[in-house]
């Protein structure tokens, strides 16, 4: 039975991710795969400055589709049959999307993309119309300015289709901070009815599906080395320093509740957009695990330091990232928020050491969970004690 759209309660108790949301969420793992993968490949023959480019790009899109749709359910997810009939599409907007990927990648041919887009776009559109004629007031307005603010935004990406491939950058950089705006202006006088426990549910989940794909990626990768007679005794040690990296990166995440910290449009959405960085990082540690196999079994040319850097720089802007925009936020003393930003150095410095980089890079990040264990139940015993 169809119902009239309605905004949710920010204050709705138990609110938690539905199993279409995770059906959704479950979807752009095709997507993120094929970006990962297009990334290896580019690295892998040498080509860092186009795969880290159209990887950012790529990404960029594929978060952007999530982010859309993550925020609209947490205002107005009716759960409804129309709501579940028009997030299907959305689903198969996804599916042309990850599909058009490569060909973006490689020849900067974004005309599979922007259709993929398109099927998500109108499916978007239609839902924040349709909150829009079961609103009155300042909520009408916004949900009527999200409408128009989305479908501007999809037709400034037709820029992709009709301008050289070099120009592509610099029309993501326009186009993504115009997309970044429209919250921000859509929301000026009334903001939506996002659920911060639902919104940090949706991103914790977001994220353990990204590092779920990292796992996958790393775990593919030792295989087929296996499968083509390769010493285990080089492969082992990588295997084992970026699980360990991947261990720590999910700790490091969920050590924190930060629902109560989202009491705001801005700092819910300077948190949100952040998680772009978080995100890409987590997925680009799974291939670069991949590099850091092809290099040790002879599969590429790169040098040791460069595959090493494959894993260490994303595992390290990581840490940094997740540190700034997340847990920061709930530690308590110099010595807490040192312990983030001290191990992205440290794991960026085990660039240095080449075919041994990665476990040590995973030994760093173990050994970076222990300590903020160990800081944590220090600072509960004081309170305690007080």
């Amino acid at each position: 039975m169809t119902v009239l759209m309605r905004a949710r309660s920010r204050n709705e108790a138990h609110r938690a991710a539905t199993p279409l949301e995770l059906f959704f969420d479950l979807c752009f793992v095709v997507a993120i795969a094929q970006a990962g993968r297009q990334l290896v490949h580019a690295l892998a023959e040498g080509h860092p400055g186009h795969g880290v480019v159209g990887y950012l790009m790529v990404f960029f899109a594929i978060w952007l589709a999530w982010l859309n749709f993550s925020w609209f359910s947490s205002a107005y997810d009716t759960d409804d049959a129309l709501y579940r009939v028009v997030t299907l599409v959305q689903i198969a907007g996804v599916l042309v999307l990850a599909a058009g990927v490569p060909r973006a990648f490689d020849h900067g041919d974004f005309r599979v993309v922007w259709c993929g887009y398109l099927v998500m776009r109108l499916a978007l559109v239609s839902q924040w119309l349709r909150a829009a004629h079961g609103a009155r007031g300042a909520e009408r307005r916004t949900a009527l300015h999200y409408a128009l603010g989305v479908t501007v935004c999809q037709v400034g990406w037709l820029a992709l289709l009709f301008l050289p491939p070099g120009d592509a950058p610099w029309v993501f950089l326009v186009m993504g901070t115009l997309e970044l705006s429209v919250p921000a202006l859509a929301e000026r006088r009334r903001q939506t009815t996002w659920h911060p426990h639902h919104i940090a549910e949706r991103y914790g989940l977001f994220t353990l599906i990204v590092l779920g794909e990292t796992v996958s990626a790393a775990t593919v990768a030792v295989q087929s080395a296996l499968d083509e007679h390769h010493d285990p005794g080089t492969l082992l040690p990588i295997a084992a320093g970026g699980l360990l990296l991947v261990f720590a990166a999910y700790w490091i995440y969920f050590a924190v509740p930060i629902h109560l910290h989202l009491r705001s449009n801005r700092q819910a959405f300077l948190w949100g957009y952040g998680h772009y960085l978080v995100f890409c990082s987590a997925a680009a540690i799974g291939a670069g695990i991949e590099i850091a196999v092809e290099q040790s079994a002879g599969g590429t040319h790169l040098p040791a330091y460069a595959a090493a850097a494959c894993v260490t720089v994303p595992g390290a802007l990581y840490l940094f990232t997740v540190w700034l925009i997340h847990s920061r936020h709930q530690k308590r003393g110099l010595a807490q928020q040192l312990v983030l930003p001290v191990s992205a150095v440290l794991v960026l410095a085990c660039t240095s050491a080449g075919r041994v980089a990665v476990p040590l890079a995973g030994l760093v990040a173990a050994a970076t969970v222990a300590v903020g264990v160990t800081l944590t139940a220090r600072q509960g015993t004081a309170l305690e004690e007080e």
